[in-house]
């Protein structure tokens, strides 16, 4: 069974905060299982995105696994935000964190695929 997105959120902000990134919420999704979303924004105008990983991957029906959306490399944080609102008219329950680090570090560790 996975853990609840509101839990893994809270975590997963805490994890930040530790490493000494900033993280916050900028849409709150469905508590139990919303999508969640992942933006790390360098703050020079271009940012990372990272969502779910597709259905039917191996450990993903009980762990949080993540892939790279757009460019692997980043993408311009204008597009991140086209993207993310896209997406979010798609699905009203998603959720969208967004982290304030210079070294894109994302935090997601053994969880990243491809």
């Amino acid at each position: 069974m996975r853990l609840r997105a509101e839990f893994w959120v809270k975590a997963y902000m805490r994890r930040c905060a530790i490493e000494g990134a900033s993280a916050v919420v900028v849409r709150h999704g469905d508590d139990d299982a919303g999508a969640i979303y992942i933006k790390v924004d360098r703050l020079d105008g271009t940012c990372l995105v990272f969502g779910p990983a597709p259905a039917g991957l191996e450990g993903a029906e009980s762990d949080r696994r993540w892939v790279a959306q757009l460019a692997a490399g980043g993408v311009e944080s204008a597009k991140a935000d086209e993207f993310l609102a896209r997406e979010a008219r798609f699905d009203s329950d998603l959720w969208v964190i967004e982290v304030e680090d210079r070294q894109g570090r994302h935090f997601l560790d053994d969880s990243l695929v491809g």
